[in-house]
């Protein structure tokens, strides 16, 4: 017969060896989902635009970093005449670096794989899909907002300002513990 204080041992002894081992728990993803805004302006040869980053690993070891945003695949004035073709597009580290941080977010390892999924659903989608007014990066980053369980409507006063509508945002959720940006 094992006394008490011997299976105290045994037990603490082998949750030690299982924390070690890392197989006390499972293990969790820790991916940051970043959402900013470039201010842009037609005369500075840039759109204004909204786009979420992601960094961090997942639960498997496998290291995110990357980011989406939703945008015509050509810029001209034929987008502002309904449905134009669409593309995912990813900024530079120095864009990035440049652009407005308003809030972050930590997601699981499912939530990254169901954003993943949205990301390559709105890429794929058959025929014109980006529309200035109704399908444009900020209904994009909205859909994905809204993924992770924020508040992310896009009145119409922000269809095109992604700077104030992410400033929205931040004051919708005050979780995410958003900086205002002037």
């Amino acid at each position: 017969m094992i006394r008490p204080h011997l299976l105290n041992r045994l037990l603490a002894a082998l949750l030690l060896a299982m924390a070690v081992l890392g197989l006390a728990s499972p293990a969790q993803a820790d991916v940051q989902m970043s959402f900013y805004s470039i201010t842009g302006s037609l005369t500075g040869g840039r759109y204004p635009h909204a786009f979420v980053v992601f960094d961090g690993t997942l639960a498997d070891g496998t290291r995110v970093n990357t980011n989406y945003g939703f945008s015509a695949r050509y810029t001209s004035q034929a987008i502002t005449y309904g449905p134009a073709e669409q593309m995912i597009q990813t900024e530079t580290p120095r864009m990035v670096a440049r652009s407005n941080r308003h809030f972050t977010v930590t997601v699981s390892d499912r939530q990254y794989r169901r954003l993943l999924a949205e990301v390559i659903a709105w890429r794929d989608y058959p025929g014109p899909y980006y529309d200035l007014d109704e399908r444009n990066c900020i209904h994009f980053v909205a859909r994905l907002a809204t993924l992770v369980g924020l508040h992310a409507d896009v009145p119409y006063r922000f269809i095109q300002e992604p700077k104030e509508w992410l400033n929205y945002v931040g004051r919708n959720n005050p979780q995410v513990h958003a900086t205002e940006i002037p």
